[in-house]
């Protein structure tokens, strides 16, 4: 009995520091969440701002500032994440935007708002596909689906704390007090980074910093490559965002580019537009917050559900359900049934359209080589982000023109199902290269990408 618990006490190790990481990871994605949603519930106030004039058009071109910003930033930070550090990189991102966020409580204009707004957005857009790199790195790839989806509950989360705070901080202190909040992830999640979030493996042997890198790796449980082999494989410069698009990894990434981008549409048009939709459809401020905390709390619980599944079916037909549950969810909203049935149909979209971003990413983490995880992570988000760039303005105008609550559903349910079918195009295999199975972190190969 004593060899047992000796022995169990190593592999112990490895699961507590990597289930630290993904802690780590999961709050920066909560902090993520909270200062993309906070639009959405600070929207119906800003717009009865006397000074500023705001027309339903103009809002949502104020909403897409922050994800312009998100579409550089996730393409920078994938990009540059293993030359100038993975931990080093998640660290500048959350400081970043929690400081230009927390400065527009102090705009007095739309332009200096957007501005801003555009400027956080570049810290915002860098902290998903490099935290998403860290715990494709150190935690198992046989829950891949399970973590990704802990971790990308996160923003939901966030939502949830936007709307929740929404509710009792904005009657009291106006929608200036929810920006002042952003200010708080810099003071918690830094600290939890730099304490529990090591830097790349692969990173520390490029820096010739191979003692730093094997202690790493055993503590993480992660096969130890001699000095030797490092220094011709990992210990190279970081594979060129160009891999991405040659032979059939450009077929993949075409696929996931697009899905990313009717997915993020989906998101962010609910997240943008849902409480402003409810206040037309005649609930109180409060009434419409609680629909986008529904939509949240929806995709926090139903998304690790579903992820159990996944990580035993693969990740490809679960995604496909989802994303054809977000569809449905959302022209049976299109209806307007009653408000008990709305609240379960949008529960339901957030599984459908949070938990199928989720479920793409463990994908984009099982298809690519390690090599590339950063870029293929950077380039899927950020070409999805313009997706979220074009929800806010091309629902603002349906909303603008009076096209009325079920042709804006209409538009989101066509995306779902647009993204369904694309996910079928994914190939299972890329290059002759890509179909050597990587090792997960007890040195087993992968089982083919499902």
């Amino acid at each position: 009995m004593k060899s047992s618990r000796n022995a169990s006490a190593p592999a112990a190790r490895p699961r507590r520091a990597g289930l630290l990481v993904l802690l780590a990871c999961w709050a920066a994605i909560v902090a993520d969440g909270y200062d993309v949603v906070v639009y959405g519930a600070i929207l119906p106030s800003l717009l009865q701002e006397p000074s500023w004039g705001l027309t339903p058009g103009l809002a949502g071109l104020l909403g897409s500032a922050p994800l312009v910003g998100m579409f550089f930033g996730s393409l920078i930070g994938g990009t540059i994440a293993d030359r100038v550090g993975r931990r080093r990189l998640l660290v500048a991102c959350v400081v970043w935007f929690s400081l230009l966020t927390a400065a527009c409580a102090l705009v007095d204009s739309p332009l200096t708002f957007a501005l801003l707004r555009f400027l956080a957005g570049l810290g915002l857009g860098g902290v998903l596909p490099v935290a998403s790199a860290i715990t494709a790195e150190f935690l198992p790839a046989r829950y891949r689906n399970l973590v990704y989806a802990v971790m990308f509950s996160g923003f939901p989360i966030g939502g949830i704390a936007a709307a929740l705070l929404g509710i009792a901080v904005i009657p009291t202190f106006g929608w200036r007090a929810m920006f002042v909040l952003a200010l708080v992830p810099a003071l918690v999640v830094v600290p939890l980074v730099l304490r529990h979030v090591p830097e790349s493996v692969g990173v520390l042997r490029r820096r010739g910093d191979d003692a730093q890198a094997d202690a790493v790796a055993l503590r993480f449980g992660l096969a130890v490559q001699p000095v030797a082999t490092a220094s011709a494989g990992s210990a190279a410069e970081p594979a060129s965002a160009l891999s991405l698009f040659t032979g059939r990894r450009a077929v993949a990434t075409a696929c996931f580019l697009v899905t990313s981008f009717l997915c993020l549409f989906m998101i962010y048009g609910v997240n943008t537009w849902l409480p402003q939709i409810m206040r037309q459809a005649g609930f109180s401020l409060g009434g419409a917050l609680s629909f986008l905390f529904a939509f949240n709390i929806g995709a926090v619980v139903g998304t690790i559900l579903v992820a159990l599944i996944a990580d035993r079916l693969g990740s490809r037909g679960v995604l496909i359900g989802t994303f054809t549950l977000g569809a449905l969810c959302v022209l049976g909203m299109s209806l307007n049934p009653p408000s008990a049935v709305m609240y379960v149909l949008i529960g339901l979209t957030g599984i459908g359209t949070i938990g199928s971003q989720a479920f793409i990413l463990a994908l984009v983490s099982k298809t690519y080589p390690a090599t590339i995880a950063a870029p293929a992570m950077g380039w899927t988000l950020g070409v999805g982000r313009l997706g979220s760039v074009a929800a806010p303005i091309a629902l603002g105008l349906l909303i603008g023109a009076g096209a009325g609550i079920g042709n804006s559903f209409l538009a989101l349910a066509g995306a779902g199902l647009a993204a369904a079918v694309l996910t079928l195009l994914i190939p299972r295999r890329i290059t002759a290269d890509d179909r050597r199975p990587a090792l997960d972190q007890t040195g087993q190969a992968n089982k083919p990408v499902t």
